[in-house]
Order: structure tokens, then sequence, then C-alpha cells
């Protein structure tokens, strides 16, 4: 892929499998990758909300994006994460990546601290002009200080090095708007979004693509929803997006985020290791409680469940589940 294509398709962003001491394990993140990209994924997002970017030092990070990048090969692109404490640390980042030959790199809005838009601004300001890399701006509310549409639209014009956002609020009518804004001024601008559950109406207004955590754990299904949607197979692309949004609830709301999808990788039969923060044990058994809802989900996609502990469910419970999945679908008129 050129280095000047423009951002589209479903960027993963994968989690990052630890050993018994806690340390990355590399050989199971190589192969994690080659089992993303056999599977159809468009790009990796390393170092993003899901791949607990925070969990790691800044030292690892740079060493999951050299493992990453080296195990990819150029089969597909690499949006690395690269939002670090301060403006200085974040540019630095930028520059290593760079180096390494990353596609482009997203950056999280300040986070801990509630900023103003005019300095959300200046923030990205301030990096776009001193990174050498293309920039993906990363709205998340829920998490960091918000990019507002005038803020992203005075950057799209300003800076040539950002070239896309990703917007996981949700929000279609934000998209449509941001879509409305920049698009005629920057047709080469991406707009990409990071909420699963609108991902096929994101699609079919206009956003390039996702960086979805279901295509973490059932990259099949999040790849078939983009080519429904793309290519105007609307009803196949509805059955699939009921399918992705309870898929994404479980990973979203299932447990604290994200150890619902370390649980979920599991199950597609990948060592994902122990997590890096304590978990106390009611929140242990939750995550138990998760693997055969997720494995009855994922049978109702079609997606082979290798793991975890369905195997101990009687014919009867997987046959309940299942079918309150499916009567759900045919009361929605899907089936």
């Amino acid at each position: 892929m050129a280095v000047s294509s423009k951002l589209q398709g479903i960027f993963t962003p994968n989690m990052v499998p630890l050993d018994h001491e806690g340390k990355i394990d590399e050989s199971g993140l190589r192969a994690y990758v080659d089992w993303l990209i056999e599977r159809g994924v468009h790009g990796l997002y390393p170092n993003g909300s899901t791949g607990e970017f925070t969990r790691f030092t800044p030292a690892e990070r740079r060493r999951i994006i050299e493992i990453i990048v080296d195990q990819a090969a150029g089969r597909v692109p690499i949006l690395a994460g690269a939002a670090e404490a301060n403006v200085r640390e974040t540019i630095a980042a930028c520059e290593y990546y760079h180096g390494l030959g990353v596609r482009a790199v997203a950056i999280v809005s300040p986070y801990y601290y509630r900023l103003s838009p005019d300095n959300v601004y200046a923030y990205f300001r301030e990096i776009a002009r001193n990174t050498p890399v293309d920039v993906t701006l990363y709205n998340i509310p829920m998490f960091a200080s918000p990019i507002d549409l005038p803020t992203i639209q005075r950057l799209s014009e300003e800076c040539e090095r950002i070239v896309a956002i990703k917007d996981s609020s949700g929000d279609v009518g934000q998209m449509m708007r941001m879509i409305e804004a920049i698009r005629p001024n920057r047709p080469d601008f991406s707009f990409m979004t990071g909420w699963d559950a609108v991902l096929m109406p994101m699609l079919m207004i206009g956003a390039d693509g996702g960086t979805n955590v279901t295509s973490g754990v059932a990259p099949e299904l999040t790849k078939k929803l983009y080519e429904a949607a793309t290519t105007g197979k609307v009803e196949e692309a509805r059955r699939l997006q009921y399918l992705v949004r309870q898929i994404f609830d479980k990973l979203l709301f299932g447990a604290d985020f994200p150890e619902a999808c370390r649980v979920a990788i599991e199950l597609r039969g990948l060592k994902m290791g122990p997590t890096r923060q304590p978990l106390s044990e009611d929140h242990k058994k939750t995550l138990a409680e998760l693997e055969p809802q997720l494995c009855t989900l994922f049978a109702a996609a079609g997606v082979e469940c290798d793991g975890g502990t369905v195997g101990t469910l009687s014919a009867k419970e997987i046959g309940r589940v299942v079918a309150s999945v499916l009567e759900t679908f045919q009361a929605q008129g899907r089936f």
C-alpha cells in the first residue's frame, strides 16, 4: 500500500498477549498479528484503548509497534497509537514510529486534565507542525477531552499532516456534520468510527471504515459487515450489524473494559495470558460467566469458538441461549 493512500477499511485495535510474568509475549503477539491478517482485517491499530496503552511503559509501547510492523511485513498498513503524557513525548513517538514505517499515528486528545476546545486545538496543531508522519485525531469523549467539530474542521484546513479522525462517540449525526464540513475541501481526509454498534450506519452515510474492537475477536464477522455495507447489500449488512452489536455490548459493558476482550480472544483459541490489572474475585466470576455468552454469540454469527469453558454447558443450555438470540433477530425481521 502506498504511503499516501487514504485510510479505509477495518483497522483492528489489537490487544497484546502477556506471558506468565506479565511481560509482552512476543511470539504470541506475532501469532495474533498473523491470525488477524489471515482473517481479512485491512489494517492494525496497536497501542489504542483496547490495546491497553496506558498499562505499558513508553519503551514497551515502542517495542509493541516494532514487533507488529516487523510481523505485518507490509501486508497491511499500521495505524500506531502514539499518545504519550505530553506533547514533547508524543512528537518523539511520532518520529520513532515514522522511522519504523507506519502508515500513520493515532493520537487521543489530552486525557486526565479536561481541556477547553481552544487548547485541544493548540495541542494537535503543535503536534502537526512537528510530526514527520500523518496523524489521525482520536476523539473518545468517554476517556479524554472531546474534539468538537469546529476544532476538527480548523485542524483539517490548517494541517496537511492531519489526515483522518477516529471518532468513538457513536454519534451518527456528528459524523454526518464532520463529513459535510470537511470532505468538500479535503477529499483525502478519512472518517473512521470506533463505535461498533453503529458501524453499518456510519459506513452508509459515508464513513471510510472503522477501528473496531469486535474485529479483534471476530475479524471475519466485521469484515463481512464492512463488505456488505460498502457494496449495497443492505439487508445482509443489517443482519450482521445486529450480531456485531451484541458482541460489542459484551466486550464493552460485560466487564471492566477491556478485560472481556482478553476472554473473547482466548475463546477463539489464542493465548492472551494474565491481565496487568488486579481483578477482584467477583470480577473473575463475571468474566467466567461471559464465556458461554460470548461463545453462543459467536455460534450465532458462524464464528468458531475454540477455547474456554463452553464445553461444560449442556446441549439444552446452549440451545436455550441460541434460541433467545435467534428469537430477537426474528422479531426484528432480520431472518
